[in-house]
């Protein structure tokens, strides 16, 4: 067998474990808190690094254009999307703080913060989670496996039972697919 036939059958072995591992009740309620949010005009502020990041803008991409449906805009920011608020903060004071800070300025209660970080320890992700909770927002978090330190700040853990970076990626890449195609199911009816 091939390097590539090879990579697939842990792809598709990582997506059969995270089958039988999220609950789904738990990614119901997910998909239930963060349409509440959008539904009462509520941001969804979503943060991560690297990988993580670039799909905070494609979850942002997804709802605040169209995903399937046509329908309203939705009240999604990704937060790493600016560059200015990134650099200038990180300068000055700490990367540490940054997606904290943008909560700060951008969190109300009732909205959701959706929190991506393959090893649950992002202190940026971390940190944007207790600044939520501050502001009354529900912290949803996807993660690998047993969720990190970000776990215990979730109010919903999205945790995909593995430990190798690209493929917990992928996973969530399947998370958000279906988060975004329940939520703007909802919204468009």
């Amino acid at each position: 067998m091939g390097a590539f036939k090879i990579y697939l059958d842990a792809s598709r072995e990582a997506l059969a474990a995270a089958a039988g591992a999220i609950d789904e009740a738990r990614v119901e309620r997910a998909i239930a808190t963060i349409h509440a949010a959008l539904a009462s005009h509520k941001p969804l502020l979503i943060c991560g690094n690297g990988g993580s990041a670039a799909d905070a803008m494609h979850i942002a991409g997804e709802l605040v254009g169209r995903y399937k449906k046509e329908r309203r805009a939705l009240k999604a920011m990704a937060l790493a999307a600016d560059p200015a608020v990134l650099t200038a903060w990180s300068n000055d004071y700490s990367y540490d703080t940054v997606f904290a800070r943008q909560v700060e300025a951008f969190g109300e209660p009732g909205g959701v913060l959706l929190a991506l970080s393959t090893s649950g320890n992002s202190k940026n992700v971390i940190a944007a989670a207790d600044a939520a909770r501050k502001q009354a927002m529900t912290v949803v978090a996807l993660t690998g496996a047993g969720g990190g330190k970000l776990g215990s700040k979730a109010d919903i853990l999205l945790a995909v039972p593995a430990t190798d970076t690209p493929l917990i990626q992928q996973i969530h890449i399947c998370l958000y697919h279906y988060i975004c195609a329940e939520v703007e199911a909802r919204i468009a009816r």
